[in-house]
């Protein structure tokens, strides 16, 4: 049997354990994908991580099956989540909150998989980068 042709591949942000058939729609509908089997698989990969956006890289192929990658939250959403609120809407100028040194290690942690290092001191200066420029002040 020849291999699959991959048709159509795209990442989506969804919110876990609950995707919106609507976005889904959007940007899978002209491919023919079974929506409804997308969001069942989808859902019921991420349930335990309710609460959270997890991206998804969705992968179509030529005879309609499809592939799902899971990725880990985005980093400023991991961030706004350990503040607890959101980022500052002047960053350099004001301060949105601080983040302990121990929360920074704990994002950097559940980061790893996806980052283009994998030493944990160069992950934890990453996040903590970002969070400088979402305007949070790290210890």
């Amino acid at each position: 049997m020849a291999p699959k042709k991959l048709q159509f591949r795209t990442t989506l942000q969804l919110p876990a354990g609950e995707a919106p058939v609507v976005d889904l729609g959007k940007m899978l509908g002209q491919t023919g994908v079974n929506l409804v089997e997308v969001k069942r698989t989808y859902d019921a990969a991420t349930a335990a991580q309710r609460g959270d956006i997890v991206p998804v890289v969705v992968s179509v192929f030529d005879d309609r099956s499809f592939e799902l990658a899971y990725k880990t939250p985005p980093t400023a959403f991991l961030i706004r989540k350990a503040l607890g609120g959101k980022g500052s809407s002047r960053p350099g100028h004001e301060t949105a909150g601080v983040l302990s040194q121990a929360q920074v290690t704990e994002i950097a942690t559940r980061k790893l998989p996806d980052l283009n290092t994998s030493d944990l001191d160069a992950a934890v200066r990453t996040i903590a980068g970002t969070a400088r420029s979402m305007g949070v002040k790290v210890e």
